[in-house]
């Protein structure tokens, strides 16, 4: 089993990638590989709603950034967590950018694995970051792992980071909260439980 997450930081070694980190050795401890993907300090498109990944196979029909190499490594993970800075009560529009197009592009290497938003923030700002994030979770058929609190970690430096036991607590809980699911969609599997067959998507709109 694997968990990928997601640093949506352009900062590499900072304080999101300090929190990923503590959740991360909490899964390995589990027997559960991860991977750290760094979205990097390069320029990444926003979706255009061009729609034109319709006619791709799980993959943006813009290939000059990092986002189509994020839907592949997907493919293999069965799990994820997403990662992000807090800029003006908001993810860093890096992340955002790389879920709104992972998402409609690559949607069916997401659905059914269990995924959580964590947020780290010098003071304010988190719950409405966190909850931004996991409206991809629940648009896309994704179990959301919690924890004892919201997922959270405060400072302004990864030293300070380190200093806020109950942000890091909270990450350790998530991380143990996601290896057990982990093991019991994958004892289900084992024990003939499948995964839900979806009834075909109904759009509608309020235009009358």
């Amino acid at each position: 089993m694997k968990v990928l997450l997601l640093n949506g930081s352009s900062n590499p070694k900072g304080c999101t990638y300090t929190a990923l980190c503590e959740i991360a050795s909490v899964l390995n401890q589990e027997g559960i590989e991860t991977e750290i993907f760094q979205s990097g300090n390069k320029p990444i498109r926003d979706c255009i709603g061009c729609g034109a990944c319709k006619k791709t196979e799980n993959s943006c029909v813009f290939d000059d950034d990092l986002v189509n190499s994020f839907i592949a490594k997907a493919k293999e993970a069965d799990g994820f967590i997403f990662g992000s800075p807090v800029y003006y009560a908001h993810p860093s529009g890096r992340i955002l950018s790389i879920l709104d197009r992972a998402f409609f592009a690559g949607k069916k290497n997401f659905e059914f694995k269990p995924a959580a938003a964590i947020v780290s923030a010098r003071r304010a700002g988190t719950t409405a970051s966190i909850d931004a994030i996991t409206k991809h979770l629940t648009i896309n058929n994704m179990p959301v792992v919690s924890s004892n609190y919201w997922n959270m970690v405060h400072g302004n430096t990864p030293e300070e980071v380190k200093q806020d036991k109950e942000g890091l607590q909270i990450l350790r809980i998530l991380g143990k909260n996601m290896a057990w699911l982990l093991k019991s969609i994958e004892a289900g599997k084992h024990a003939g439980i499948q995964i839900p067959q979806n009834e075909e998507k109904i759009w509608t709109n309020f235009i009358r």
